[in-house]
């Protein structure tokens, strides 16, 4: 086991050529050179640590590459969204309601701003922080206070927060433990944290293997599993409530590899669209949905993570 360690540490220490890509040498959450590539996913560069299991994207970005790269995309004023989503969102803001002190809610990497759109309806004082204009310019106009670009320290100096959230954002950033610490900074003695993210286990990633659509470079760049995803989260001193995995993305299975069909994740035509329609509206999709969610909690490979976690 010893030898096959240093012959894959050598293997790919020689694949970096520092003269035209940079690549992690370390692993991003524990820090370990313990990295070896993952069989049958070559062709997106993944790596996963042998100490933690962390799995992730080698190359590293450059600001331009992703600039270039997060230019492109498209926030509308007009854009639909699913009647179905503001339900959720309202049912886990219900739930948010016990952390309720000052009402101050930070969404990190907030989008369009519809969950706090939401969250402002309901009395709180929302924030959030993105690195589009357009989608800085967008929430801004929905009430939102705005910072453009990452959370740094001086981001709403001198404000805490109840609640600090992260929507499917972990998995396109690959210094985390710069963000986890700020945000137990910026949340309050008690305070909650909240995140979703890809799960890498998942039902859809083990069928679609390679092809799996969430990877990819440089969008995606860490793929979290419920075990180094609370990892994660307690090194930064949070303490995790619960992590639970649920759901299997229809539409994913449907586009394949292939992301520029004319499918498009959360549209109204969409295949998850449709099924949640009939989960929300029949009682025995209801009670399949239920005994589903629980067979993929169970057993950590449902599409989507999720993370609640204190600070003591």
């Amino acid at each position: 086991m010893a030898t096959r360690a240093v012959f894959d540490l050598l293997w790919y220490s020689l694949s970096i050529d520092p003269k035209v890509t940079p690549k992690h040498t370390k692993c991003i959450l524990c820090e370990s050179n313990q990295l070896a590539p993952i069989k049958g996913y070559e062709k997106h560069d993944l790596v996963r640590c042998k100490r933690c299991s962390m799995v992730f994207i080698a190359t590293i970005p450059s600001e331009e590459e992703l600039a270039s790269f997060y230019s492109t995309y498209a926030y509308s004023e007009d854009k639909w969204i699913s009647p179905i989503t503001i339900k959720r969102y309202h049912e886990l803001l219900d739930s948010m309601e016990a952390y309720r002190d000052s009402g101050n809610i930070l969404d990190v990497g907030c989008g369009a701003g519809y969950f706090l759109a939401v969250a402002k309806e309901r009395g709180w004082n929302v924030y959030g922080t993105e690195y589009s204009p357009a989608a800085v310019s967008l929430c801004e106009k929905k009430g939102i206070t705005m910072s453009q670009g990452p959370l740094e320290a001086s981001t709403f100096e001198g404000l805490s927060f109840d609640v600090i959230t992260s929507f499917e954002v972990l998995e396109h950033i690959h210094e985390a433990h710069t963000d986890l610490n700020l945000i137990q900074k910026k949340l309050r003695d008690g305070g909650l944290f909240y995140a979703t993210t890809p799960n890498f286990n998942s039902l859809n990633r083990f069928q679609q293997k390679a092809d799996y659509n969430v990877i990819g470079y440089p969008e995606h760049l860490s793929y979290y599993t419920r075990k180094t995803l609370k990892k994660l989260v307690r090194k930064h001193g949070l303490r995790v409530l619960r992590c639970t995995t649920s759901g299997y993305n229809f539409t994913r299975r449907a586009q394949g590899s292939d992301d520029k069909k004319e499918i498009k994740i959360g549209a109204a035509n969409a295949p998850d669209e449709k099924v949640r329609e009939r989960t929300e509206n029949r009682t025995l999709w209801k009670v399949a949905k239920r005994i589903a969610n629980a067979v993929f909690s169970l057993s950590g490979t449902g599409s989507t993570l999720k993370i609640w976690a204190e600070k003591s």
